[in-house]
């Protein structure tokens, strides 16, 4: 085990796509990789990149902790580890940054364990951050649809599903953060009967939209279920969405925002929108999900 190395090369993510809340992701070909070096004791950790100077270098690091447990998990002895990390998935914007690194992590720990990620490793990996769907979009690739049950085994579940080959997001990526648990605080308890069922509508829609309709993408990704409530948290992409939305443009917040996700057709002038603030950001579809290669250990 000591003198193992691996690369670990996982993609962004986005999420809800309007109604789908905690259910609905897609893979984005923007990648976190990284190099790890197991060694006979102690943790060194080098990252470069997106959150360089916020992200801690010991063991609580999100990754080595994911990692832990994936390895505790499978019973797998890990003395030390070296690691070095290249973020380039924003942080805090809703493009799925620490749902790859907990997928480096896990997929990592499987790896050493001799196993492909699998039901249990998306399960682990959805109890560390609360919900699947962006780390089943990052583990798998493609469209996900994900979901819980109550009292089963493994709680969290996912199901990937073939992208249409059409589908070119646009990612409006703006300066500013944001965080999941301030959005989440905003979301009220309960929701009007009407607008439940206007998102059980547009979810369902939206995985066809995705997967074999994309021409129906501007109703599938419409809200009522939760944008509009976080609204103060990030008027400006809000009011991106309504702008595109308004002019025929399929829009949506990215996860728990500020990013903006838009599928336009063709290659748009977005010159007609107010996009100041915001850095524009046509991404493909990644439909390999995380992948883990052995390097060979110095000799």
């Amino acid at each position: 085990m000591i003198g193992r190395e691996l690369s670990v090369r996982v993609p962004a993510s986005t999420a809800n796509l309007g109604s789908g809340f905690d259910t609905l992701g897609l893979a984005l070909a923007l990648y976190d990789e990284v190099w790890l070096r197991v060694v006979d004791r102690g943790v060194r950790v080098e990252v470069s990149g997106e959150g360089a100077d916020a992200v801690p270098r010991d063991a609580s690091h999100l990754l080595l902790r994911a990692l832990r447990a994936a390895t505790d998990a499978l019973g797998v002895e890990l003395p030390g580890v070296e690691l070095r990390c290249v973020n380039r998935i924003p942080h805090a914007r809703g493009l799925g940054s620490s749902a790859a690194t907990i997928v480096s992590g896990i997929a990592a720990g499987y790896a050493l364990a001799g196993r492909e990620p699998d039901e249990s490793a998306l399960d682990l990996a959805a109890r560390f951050e609360g919900h699947a769907d962006n780390v089943a979009a990052s583990m798998v690739g493609g469209v996900v649809v994900a979901w819980s049950s109550a009292g089963a085994s493994p709680t969290f579940r996912a199901l990937r599903l073939e992208p249409h080959r059409a589908l070119a997001p646009v990612l409006l990526v703006p300066e500013v953060e944001s965080a999941t648990h301030t959005t989440r605080g905003l979301l009220p308890e309960r929701v009007p009967h009407e607008d439940a069922a206007f998102a059980a509508s547009r979810a369902a829609l939206a995985v066809a939209a995705l997967t074999s309709r994309p021409d129906l993408l501007l109703d599938a990704t419409g809200d009522r279920l939760h944008q509009e409530y976080r609204r103060p948290a990030w008027p400006r992409s809000l009011a991106l969405v309504e702008e595109l939305r308004a002019a025929g443009v399929p829009a949506a917040i990215s996860g728990a925002g500020p990013t903006v996700v838009a599928f336009p057709v063709g290659a748009p002038s977005w010159a007609g929108f107010d996009t100041s603030g915001f850095e524009v950001c046509p991404l493909a579809v990644d439909t390999r999900g995380v992948t883990v290669r052995e390097e060979p250990a110095d000799p």
